[in-house]
C-alpha cells in the first residue's frame, strides 16, 4: 500500500476522533485536575494539547496528546491498555508528584508510577509534546521526575530519544496501535537493537521486519531517506550510558512526526500550512528490498535488477533450484572455501547498505588498515568496514558469521570488504580485470606473510629453548600447556612469577580473598598501584589444567562490561595463575546470603545486578565472537565492582559452540548443585538453555535473599524453586520477596522479576526463553507467558495442569532425591563429546 493511500486511511480514521476541548490550562498542580469534558492542558506555545478522546468508532475514553493545528492527530496515549468506559475520568497530580488517572469510583486506571517524591510537584506539557512532572522551581530536563518521552506510543517526535538508557535499562521504542479504534500496543515496533554495533530496526513481534542499519556518523547505512537537509538535524548518541537516536527541527515553525501505523508501515510526515494537511516525507518500506534478509546470506538486493536478488561475487546459490524459482531465502555459499592459515584476502563491495551488525565487533579508534589486519588474524572474521565515514573514515567494524541483509544502492551507500580465499580473488580478477597487478601483489604479500610467520615461529622456538635453559618451563603441566594451549592465539599478557609473589606478599594469608574449586584467590597490588586478583591453581584442586587452559582461551577473547576482565596469566615453575581486575565488593553471595550486608542491596541495586548478569549472558550466548555456555553460573561467580555492578567470572567449565551448534553432551558432569538444569544434571546435556536455568535460580535467590540449595520452610519440604512455584500458583508471590528489600520497589516490577525467574527455570529447555527475550522482558512491560512447573519439582497431576496456575502439588515428589547417588563432579575416563 503506497504512502498516499496510508495517509488517506489515517485521515479517514482521525476524522472519526471525538475530542473534548473546552477551556485550557498551562500546568497542573496537586490542587488541580483535568476532567473529561472539562479543562484541557496546553503547551506554552500552544503547539500541543492534552485531554480526553475516543479513537475511531470506539466509545472508550483515553487521555492523549495531539497537535493543536491538527486535533485528529494523536501522538501519545497514557492509558493505552486501560480504557475508560465512560466520561467520568479525571487526571490528577498527587501530592507526591505521581500522575494518576481515576475512574468514576476513584479507582486508579493509570499512573506515572514514580518512586521519588517532590516537595513542589508540577505537571506541564512542553512545546515539544513532552508531558513532564518536575519541581515547580526547576526547569532542567535532566531533573524531570517523569516524562512521557520515556514511554512513547506510535509516534517519534522531535527531541524524543529512541533507544536505551544503559544505566537504568530503560528501552524507549515506538509501537503501533492494535487498530484505528484501539491504541493498545500492536505487533509492530521501531527500536534500537543494542546487539553488536547498535542499529535501528522495525520489528513484527520478535522478528525483524525491516532494518535501517547501523549509524555511520552521518546516517543509518540502510536509510537513504535520512540525509542532511534544512528541516532536520539527526543525532545518534552511543556511549557507556546511552544508545539512542533522535532528531531536532531546525525550523521550529515546522511540524514533523515519525509514526508506525497498525499495519506496520513506518512513515515520516510534514505538516503543510498551505493545504492544512500532513504530507508524507518518506516511508520505511518503499520497495521489496526493504524486507529483512529477503535474499538470504551472502547476497545483495537491487530493486533495479531482475531478478532483484543476486549472489555476491565469488558466491553461488545454496539451493539453485529454489533460487531459480525466485525463492532466495537459503542465500548463497562460497564458491571457494576460506583457507585462513594459508592466507585470505578481501574484495571491496561498494555502495551498499552494510550487513546486519548484530553479530559484529567494533573499535572506535582503529584505522582501516589496522581493521584489515585484525580481521585477517581471526579466522571467524568474514568482513570489515569503516565505523565512521566522516573526515575520510575512522574506526573499525568487523563481522563474524554470515553476511545478511545487504542492499545495493544506485547512489550513496557505504563500502565494506568481504573476506575471500586468495585463489578466488585471483579467479575474479581473471574474469573481470585486464590487469593482474593486484593478483601479483596478493601473491607476493602472501609469500611475505608466510615467510614472516616462519621467521616469527623460529624466533618463538629459540625463545622457548632459552626459557627452558633458565628452568622456567619445568614440569609436565607447563609442557602440556605449551603443546596444546599454544595452538590458540590468546593475545594475553604474561606476568612474571616474581611480580605476582611480590604483589601478593608471597601469597600471604592476609591477602587471601577466598577459595573455590580452582584454588585460592589472593589480592595483589602491582608496583604502579593497581589492585589485582590472582587465582592460583591448587595442586589439590578439583579443577585441573584443562579448566585453567579453557578459562584462558575463552575469556581472553571476551570483552563486555558485565564480564570480569582477565588481565593476564602466569605459567612458571609449576605455577598456573590467572590475573584478574580486582573487584572490591567481592562476590554476590557474600551480600545476598548475609543478613547484615543484604540490607545494602535495595531493590534498585538488585534490579541492576539481575539485568547486568542478563546482558552478560546475552553477550556470551549471541553477541560474542564465540557462542559460550558458562555452565557454572551462580551467586559466588558474580563479582561486584565499586558501584555494585555485576561481572560474571570463572570460565573454567565454560564451553564454546560453533555457529550452527545448538547443544552438546558430556559424561563428565561438573557444576554446582542447586544451579544445574535438569537435563544437564541427569543426562549431561547442556545448551544455552542450561545457563538460562541457572540465571532463573539466581533471579529467585536475589529476589528472596535465600539459597535454592538448603532452603527450608516450616510448612513444606520444597526447595526455593518449589516454594516460588507454590506461591505462584496460589497467587501469593509477594511472600517470596526479601523482607529487607526496602521500600523503593513496586508490586508489578517485583512480580515481573519473579515471573521471569520462573519462566527461566521451567523443566523443559524448549519452554525456557533465550537470553535476548529475557533481557527484553526485564526491561519492558510486554506481556509475559504463563510459566510451567520448574525443574526438580514434580506435580501430582499427570496432566501437568499446574502450568495453568491451578491444580495441586506434592511436596513428596520433589526430584532432588535423585542426587543422593550422584556427585556433582563425576570423574571418568571419557572426554566430553564435542570437546
Amino acid at each position: 500500500m503506497g504512502a498516499i493511500t496510508h495517509l488517506f486511511v489515517y485521515s479517514v480514521f482521525f476524522s472519526l476522533l471525538r475530542i473534548s476541548i473546552t477551556q485550557d490550562s498551562i500546568s497542573i498542580t496537586p490542587s488541580q485536575s483535568i476532567r473529561d469534558g472539562g479543562t484541557t492542558l496546553v503547551s506554552a506555545g500552544r503547539s500541543f494539547q492534552l485531554g480526553f478522546f475516543s479513537p475511531g468508532n470506539s466509545n472508550s475514553r483515553y487521555v492523549g496528546i495531539w497537535y493543536t493545528v491538527s486535533p485528529d492527530t494523536v501522538v501519545w496515549v497514557a492509558n493505552r491498555e486501560a480504557p475508560l468506559s465512560d466520561h467520568s475520568g479525571v487526571l490528577k497530580l498527587a501530592d507526591d508528584g505521581v500522575l494518576v488517572l481515576l475512574n468514576s469510583t476513584n479507582g486508579t486506571v493509570w499512573s506515572s508510577n514514580t518512586s521519588t517524591t517532590l516537595q513542589n510537584p508540577l505537571a506541564q506539557l512542553l512545546d515539544t509534546g513532552n508531558l513532564v512532572v518536575k519541581d515547580g522551581n526547576d526547569d532542567k530536563p535532566e531533573n524531570f521526575l517523569w516524562q512521557s518521552f520515556d514511554y512513547p506510543c506510535d509516534t517519534h517526535l522531535p527531541e524524543m530519544k529512541l533507544g536505551w538508557n544503559l544505566v537504568t535499562g530503560l528501552d524507549r521504542f515506538i509501537s503501533s496501535w492494535k487498530s484505528t479504534d484501539d491504541p493498545a500496543p500492536g505487533e509492530y515496533s521501531v527500536r534500537i537493537d543494542p546487539r553488536g554495533l547498535p542499529q535501528r530496526v522495525n520489528m513484527k513481534g520478535d522478528s525483524i521486519k525491516t532494518r535501517a542499519g547501523s549509524w555511520n556518523g552521518i546516517t543509518f547505512t540502510g536509510n537513504q531517506g535520512l540525509r542532511p537537509n534544512p528541516v532536520f538535524r539527526y543525532e545518534f548518541v552511543f556511549n557507556e550510558k546511552e544508545i539512542y537516536y533522535d532528531y531536532k527541527l531546525l525550523n521550529t515553525s515546522v511540524f514533523s512526526r515519525f509514526v508506525i501505523d497498525p499495519s506496520g508501515i513506518a512513515q515520516r510526515f510534514i505538516w503543510v500550512d498551505r493545504t492544512q494537511s500532513w504530507e508524507p516525507f518518506f516511508t520505511s518500506e518503499a520497495d521489496q528490498c526493504e524486507n529483512y534478509g529477503l535474499c538470504g546470506a551472502y547476497a545483495t538486493c537491487n530493486i533495479n535488477n531482475s531478478p532483484i536478488c543476486s549472489c555476491l561475487e565469488g558466491f553461488l546459490p545454496k539451493s539453485p533450484k529454489a533460487w531459480d524459482s525466485i525463492d532466495w531465502s537459503d542465500g548463497c555459499v562460497r564458491r571457494t572455501p576460506l583457507k585462513c592459515k594459508v592466507g585470505d584476502g578481501f574484495r571491496k563491495q561498494t555502495g551498499v547498505k552494510l550487513p546486519d551488525t548484530s553479530s559484529s565487533w567494533y573499535n572506535k579508534s582503529m584505522t582501516l588498515q589496522e581493521c584489515e589486519g585484525m580481521c585477517l588474524k581471526n579466522c571467524s572474521c568474514t568482513a570489515y568496514s569503516t565505523l565512521d565515514v566522516r573526515g575520510g573514515g575512522s574506526g573499525c567494524l568487523l563481522w563474524f558469521g554470515s553476511l545478511v541483509d545487504i542492499r545495493e544502492f544506485s547512489e550513496g551507500g557505504q563500502d565494506f570488504y568481504i573476506r575471500m580465499a586468495i585463489s578466488e580473488l585471483g579467479h575474479l580478477e581473471k574474469e573481470g580485470q585486464s590487469s593482474k597487478k593486484k593478483l601479483v601483489g596478493i601473491i607476493v604479500g602472501s609469500a611475505l606473510l608466510v615467510v614472516g610467520m616462519i621467521i616469527v615461529g623460529l624466533l618463538l622456538y629459540i625463545w622457548k629453548k632459552k626459557l627452558k635453559k633458565q628452568g622456567t618451563t619445568k614440569g609436565s603441566q607447563r609442557k602440556d600447556y605449551d603443546n596444546e594451549g599454544g595452538k590458540e592465539d590468546m593475545e594475553l599478557p604474561i606476568f612474571d612469577l616474581a611480580a605476582i609473589v611480590n604483589a601478593t606478599d608471597n601469597f600471604s594469608n592476609n591477602k587471601k580473598l577466598g577459595e573455590g574449586g580452582f584454588g585460592p584467590v589472593y589480592k595483589g597490588t602491582l608496583p604502579e598501584g593497581r589492585d589485582i586478583a590472582v587465582k592460583r591453581l591448587s595442586k589439590n584442586s578439583g579443577q585441573g589444567l584443562d579448566e585453567f587452559k579453557n578459562e584462558v582461551i575463552l575469556i581472553a577473547k571476551l570483552q563486555h562490561r558485565n564480564l570480569v576482565k582477565l588481565l593476564g596469566c602466569c605459567i612458571q615453575e609449576n605455577e598456573n595463575m590467572l590475573v584478574y581486575e580486582y573487584m572490591p565488593n567481592k562476590s554476590l553471595d557474600s551480600f545476598i546470603f548475609d543478613q547484615p550486608k543484604r540490607k545494602l542491596l535495595d531493590w534498585n541495586k538488585r534490579i541492576n545486578i539481575i539485568r547486568g548478569v542478563a546482558k552478560g549472558l546475552l553477550y556470551l550466548h549471541e553477541d560474542s565472537r564465540l557462542r559460550i555456555i558458562h555452565r557454572d553460573l551462580k551467586a559466588s561467580n558474580i563479582l561486584l565492582d565499586n558501584d555494585m555492578n555485576p561481572k560474571i567470572s570463572d570460565f573454567g567449565l565454560a564451553r564454546s559452540f560453533g555457529g550452527d551448534q545448538i547443544d552438546s553432551e558430556t559424561n563428565r558432569i561438573m557444576g554446582t548443585y542447586g544451579y544445574m538444569s535438569p537435563e544437564y544434571a541427569e543426562h549431561g546435556q547442556y545448551s544455552v538453555k542450561s545457563d538460562v536455568f541457572s540465571f532463573g535460580v539466581l533471579v529467585l535467590e536475589i529476589v528472596s535473599g535465600k539459597k535454592n540449595r538448603g532452603f527450608c520452610h516450616p510448612d513444606h519440604h520444597l526447595n526455593l524453586l518449589g516454594h516460588a512455584w507454590k506461591l505462584w500458583i496460589e497467587d501469593r508471590s509477594m511472600e517470596l520477596v526479601d523482607e529487607l528489600i526496602g521500600d523503593l520497589c513496586t508490586l508489578s516490577n517485583v512480580l515481573r522479576h519473579i515471573h521471569v525467574g520462573l519462566l527461566c527455570v521451567q523443566h523443559r529447555p524448549e519452554d525456557r526463553p533465550n537470553m535476548s527475550s529475557v533481557v527484553q522482558m526485564l526491561s519492558s512491560e510486554s506481556f509475559l507467558p504463563k510459566p510451567k512447573q520448574p525443574g526438580f519439582f514434580t506435580v501430582s497431576l499427570e496432566d501437568d495442569s499446574s502450568s495453568s496456575k491451578h491444580g495441586t502439588y506434592s511436596a513428596n515428589e520433589i526430584t532432588t532425591t535423585s542426587f543422593k547417588a550422584r556427585r556433582i563432579r563425576i570423574e571418568g575416563s571419557k572426554r566430553e563429546k564435542g570437546k
